[in-house]
């Protein structure tokens, strides 16, 4: 099972949450993942060449997914810099997957069903918004 996760960068709740079989290729599921109204969206090179799927799902959203930066044995440093850059973005929204996996165990997962292990998976990212944003909550 892979786990697809769409985060706001900003204040980082899990907004959507896809759960598909290992071999589901992750371009195919973009645009389950955006809501619209989104103004970048930040991928790993998983999702390169999606800038049409962007479009179509948001329109005033940008393409900030890391391209590609060695071609033939021969490194690209104003490419490579600007992937370090969009990285430190993408940082912040994998620290969901850190609170899902480290806080809450879910590392390994036994096949019980995609339909079961998706519900569990569900209810994990659920939990994660509550743990993340718990000082936020209690704030007001």
């Amino acid at each position: 099972m892979k786990a697809h996760i769409g985060v706001d960068c900003r204040s980082k709740p899990i907004h959507s949450v896809v759960a598909t079989a290992a071999n589901v290729a992750d371009a195919t599921l973009l645009p389950d993942l955006l809501r619209g109204d989104e103004t970048g969206v930040w991928g790993d090179p998983a999702y390169r060449g999606q800038r049409e799927a962007i479009r179509d799902a948001a329109s005033s959203a940008l393409d900030f997914t890391n391209r590609r930066y060695w071609h033939r044995g021969v490194v690209n440093e104003a490419e490579s810099a600007r992937n370090r850059t969009k990285a430190k973005v993408r940082a912040k929204v994998e620290s969901c997957f850190g609170v899902i996996k480290r806080v809450f165990g879910f590392t390994k997962e036994r096949y019980r069903g995609l339909d079961k292990d998706a519900r569990r998976l569900f209810v994990t990212c659920a939990r994660a918004n509550l743990f993340m944003l718990r000082s936020r909550l209690l704030r007001t």
